[in-house]
């Protein structure tokens, strides 16, 4: 049970294609992985709601071949006053 680095940066890329986001293979195992990911599709959102669309994206990936995942989805306006 394990996603490639590649394939999952390729969905991600696919679902979001405004979105700058930084993934990372939290443990090297390619099972717990880290995202923090920037987009307008997270406008009016609340986190859970983001996390979904997130989920969404990945489809049968999580829980199968994608054991976890944590997630940090942020709206471009956000992501500009925490960078400040």
């Amino acid at each position: 049970m394990a996603v490639e680095f590649d394939k999952l940066k390729k969905i991600i890329e696919d679902a979001f294609p405004d979105a700058v986001f930084r993934l990372e293979d939290m443990l090297g195992d390619a099972d717990h992985y880290g995202l923090t990911i920037t987009s307008s599709v997270f406008e009016g959102l609340n986190r859970v709601k983001r996390h979904q669309i997130v989920y969404k994206a990945l489809g049968s990936l999580m829980g199968n071949e994608l054991h976890a995942l944590s997630i940090r989805a942020y709206t471009p306006q956000e992501n500009q006053k925490k960078e400040s």
